[in-house]
């Protein structure tokens, strides 16, 4: 650090993607631009070249797994963040279905001060909405919230909550203090049992389907559900063509329903289990082309709000399996703006600044994170990341700062590269590695 208000100014960054500007960092925030800049530049504060990079506000992601307490051999909050940095984020939303749960003021609290700890991006836990994920208990939700962690959005992730009276009493409870449920869409009596996407490739593979309507029928209930208590719903990892049509008449009827998309979900479709290879097993499942389709439309038209990566990080053991044995899940968070660099910008769906709206401003506002998602501009906090758009790299499973290597993309060629995160103005990483 050049000075002990740890300044510095990053040099001929593209702003959105637009011209070329000199960004002063200050105290942890944006000091300032071009003029302020260079007279910095001269008093000697360190100098960072950003020229042909493009500046982005620091993304944050609204559905991550970091696994710990309780699975610190797939990850823990301090690896997890590590990968979140990697992949330019400086915000994670950390899924409760740990070990024990998140459902008390405590837990969230242990995760909230590791990812402090750490230091590499801001941890903030998300809270059960039933007590151990069981179903039939709302959690602490009121103690969750007014904890240190001021935990303000709540889902039973990896699970649905199926039962629509408890899932009104959990929109009521919310709504008091502006928090949030993110549903797991899955009615679970329509896939027990099952290992992909229910359609002609699980037909021919014999694999038990996992129907759309498993995924439809739970939005379309939820989205009535908070219409009729005037509560706030977030749909989590959106896979399905039905879906988006239903989000699109939830959201014309004034209903305040939120959506994200996962990057596999953009990309991959069901035909790659057809390789019976476990890394492409997920839940929700890969779906068609059609759906990937409806997908990429929806979020480019806003009908999907925000980009989620649901990182998954399982252990080797858990992945390298037969494929009804081995676990559902995908990593995520070292991978996704380059996917959706290649979906949605490299498609003309999404220009610089749209792309910075799904991943950045959105989850920031759906999450009620203050300091977060906000635009690069003076008096703003410094979280920026500064992310090659013409670059290009071949995806290394084994090169993963994640504990786990459960990527789709291992060999896969996909555009962009993160060059550089700051967190408060702190690079977390720098030329492409961790600091």
């Amino acid at each position: 650090m050049s000075t002990t208000d740890n300044a510095r100014v990053i040099r001929g960054a593209r702003i959105l993607g637009g011209e070329p500007a000199d960004i002063l960092v200050r105290g942890g925030v944006i000091a300032g631009f071009d003029a302020e800049a260079e007279t910095a530049a001269r008093a000697g504060t360190e100098v960072i070249d950003a020229h042909g990079l493009f500046a982005l506000p620091g993304l944050v992601d609204l559905h991550t797994h970091l696994r710990e307490p309780g699975r610190e051999d797939a990850e823990t909050v301090t690896s997890g963040s590590k990968a979140a940095a990697m992949g330019g984020y400086t915000a994670v939303h950390a899924m409760a279905n740990t070990d024990p749960v998140a459902d008390t003021a405590g837990v969230v609290e242990q995760v909230w001060r590791l990812g402090r700890d750490a230091g590499y991006c801001h941890v903030q836990p998300v809270g059960a909405v039933t007590h151990n994920l069981d179903g039939t208990h709302l959690a602490e939700l009121g103690a969750m919230a007014d904890s240190l962690a001021d935990v303000r959005v709540f889902s039973d992730d990896g699970k649905c909550v199926s039962d629509p009276l408890l899932m009104r009493r959990a929109l009521e409870y919310v709504k008091a203090f502006g928090g949030v449920v993110a549903q797991h869409a899955q009615e679970p009596r329509l896939t027990e049992h099952a290992q992909m996407n229910e359609g002609v490739v699980s037909d021919r593979l014999g694999l038990t389907g996992w129907p759309a309507v498993a995924e439809e029928a739970i939005i379309a209930r939820d989205c009535l559900l908070a219409e009729h208590v005037g509560s706030r719903l977030h749909i989590c990892h959106v896979s399905t063509k039905g879906s988006v049509q239903i989000l699109r008449w939830a959201k014309s009827r004034g209903c305040d329903v939120t959506a994200e998309v996962t990057p596999h979900h953009l990309l991959l479709t069901e035909e790659l289990a057809e390789s019976y290879d476990p890394i492409y097993k997920v839940n929700p499942p890969l779906r068609t082309a059609e759906d990937v389709h409806a997908l990429r439309e929806a979020l480019a038209e806003g009908t999907i709000d925000c980009v989620a990566t649901d990182h998954a990080p399982h252990p080797v053991e858990a992945k390298e399996a037969e494929w009804s044995n081995a676990a559902m899940g995908m990593l995520g968070l070292e991978t996704a703006l380059s996917v959706v660099q290649h979906t949605m910008v490299d498609t003309g769906l999404l220009d610089w600044p749209a792309l910075a709206d799904r991943m950045s401003a959105t989850p920031a506002r759906i999450g009620r994170l203050p300091g977060q998602g906000r635009p690069l501009a003076v008096g703003e906090p410094a979280n920026i990341t500064l992310y090659d758009a013409g670059a290009a790299r071949e995806i290394d499973p084994a090169a993963m700062v994640s504990k786990s290597a459960n990527t789709p993309y291992g060999s896969m060629t996909l555009p962009g590269r993160v060059v550089a995160t700051f967190l408060r103005g702190v690079p977390t990483v720098l030329d492409g590695k961790m600091q």
